[in-house]
């Protein structure tokens, strides 16, 4: 079917074809899981909830926890109040989280539901506790819905007691367990007592151990994120995700942020070693200073293979724009660059890595979509496509190397185990990179010139 995508563009305003993103509750729900015992809730049919467990389930290869208020006709014409209200209880009576995390849906949101309301009029068990966040649909993508639900976390949970706690909230941004992972591992090297918020490690890569765990032992813990408030400060990873986030609590509690790119390549992950650095005042240690050398000699290495070679980039924005600056970092052209997620400071950043790094006739598009992407490539080829699964007919209708990166990743295992981010995340991306684009040398070269050295 997409070797009938046509050459020819037209300027499309009211639809997308073959999106580049999902919907806000998928993001949402994500977040939820990142906290330790918590139960997501969605508050619509069933038919919803469905979909984006079974999204997030493809992608992470393990089962994602999720309850809904079940609409039905009467919900959707008198609201969803008392399936709400019914719906938490049975969830505590029989799944006995610690928390339930509500997000709404497009039909409770068209409907007007006002959860803070419904919320309120709760009779909950001891201890328990109901958190919320609005998620339309229709509105944004799954990243809007990730940061609205951890703003909707701080705005019920965190507080300030007015005396600090010595440790600095990382907001990893809408990454990996395996991201994750590096970026503690990182903060640990660096002496810096931490809060990961939220924490998707250990809960969506637990480990097999012959029986189920509804909650397993990793997610942020509500004391935690209670105490965000007393924070010395916020490192916000991903500057188009975690800004909201870190404002909420900024205004709330008075806890300062700083907003760093995601550490994708060499200058992302210097930036978040530096600042960890000021914080800690300590040196970098030399395991850092080793993964460093590595990555770099690496690049000097393998750079005839990858040198000036045009990439097409897609995904969500902050992976994204962590993924261009390291194809420029390694002297590629990120030809085209696009994320589904709308919102025109994803493109004011890719043009200003565009300009820092010289490079001219590259696109750079929020709201795109993949139809799109791919009629541009139509037009002015690329050699490499980095992103998402949902690249892969692009990759096979035009005979083009494709790299797997970012979210979704469903057509392949043990991705969501192994980081992006760090020295190490990068040193991973570069021997993708250009482990594909020699094997399409190998592939293409004739029978005399196929190099068993290369």
């Amino acid at each position: 079917m997409l070797n009938l995508t046509p050459k020819k563009i037209y300027e499309r305003s009211a639809l997308r074809v073959n999106p580049c993103k999902t919907c806000q509750p998928v993001g949402a729900l994500y977040a939820a899981l990142g906290v330790h015992k918590c139960m997501p809730h969605s508050h619509g049919s069933q038919g919803c909830v469905s979909y984006h467990r079974t999204f997030l389930t493809r992608h992470f290869k393990e089962p994602a926890i999720a309850s809904t208020s079940s609409f039905t006709e009467g919900a959707s014409v008198f609201g969803g109040g008392s399936n709400l209200k019914t719906g938490v209880k049975n969830v505590f009576d029989i799944y006995d989280p610690d928390i339930i995390a509500v997000h709404t849906t497009c039909l409770s949101e068209t409907i007007g539901d006002d959860l803070n309301a419904y919320i309120q009029d709760m009779d909950l068990p001891e201890g328990k506790i109901v958190v919320h966040t609005n998620t339309p649909s229709y509105v944004g993508s799954h990243i809007n819905g990730f940061f609205n639900m951890m703003c909707g976390f701080i705005n019920y949970l965190s507080q300030s007691t007015g005396v600090k706690n010595g440790k600095t909230a990382i907001f990893p941004g809408f990454v990996n367990p395996g991201d994750i992972r590096e970026m503690k591992k990182i903060a640990k090297l660096m002496n810096v007592p931490f809060v990961m918020f939220p924490d998707q490690s250990g809960v969506m890569d637990a480990p097999m151990s012959g029986h189920y765990e509804m909650y397993p032992k990793g997610g942020t813990t509500i004391p935690e994120i209670v105490g965000l408030g007393d924070c010395e400060k916020v490192l916000a990873l991903g500057e188009l995700t975690c800004e909201e986030p870190a404002n909420v609590l900024e205004r709330k509690c008075g806890v300062p942020y700083e907003l760093l790119p995601l550490p994708i390549g060499i200058e992302g992950t210097d930036r978040f070693v530096m600042a960890l650095s000021e914080i800690s005042h300590d040196d970098v240690p030399y395991e850092l200073e080793e993964e460093r050398g590595q990555l770099v000699d690496v690049m000097l290495d393998a750079h005839p293979y990858y040198h000036d070679k045009k990439v097409a980039i897609f995904g969500d924005p902050d992976t994204v724009l962590g993924l261009t600056s390291f194809a420029l970092e390694l002297g590629m052209i990120p030809k085209y660059v696009i994320t589904g997620t709308p919102g025109e400071g994803f493109v004011r950043k890719a043009t200003a890595l565009f300009d820092k790094f010289g490079v001219f006739d590259c696109t750079a598009k929020a709201g795109a979509d993949l139809f799109e992407l791919h009629q541009w490539i139509k037009n002015e080829s690329v050699d490499l496509l980095l992103g998402t699964s949902y690249g892969k007919q692009i990759a096979k209708a035009e005979d083009i190397p494709f790299v797997r990166a970012g979210f979704p990743v469903l057509d392949r295992y043990a991705h969501s185990y192994f980081p992006i981010v760090g020295y190490r995340g990068a040193l991973r991306l570069l021997e993708l990179i250009s482990n594909a684009l020699m094997d399409r040398r190998d592939k293409d070269a004739a029978d005399e010139d196929l190099d068993v050295v290369m």
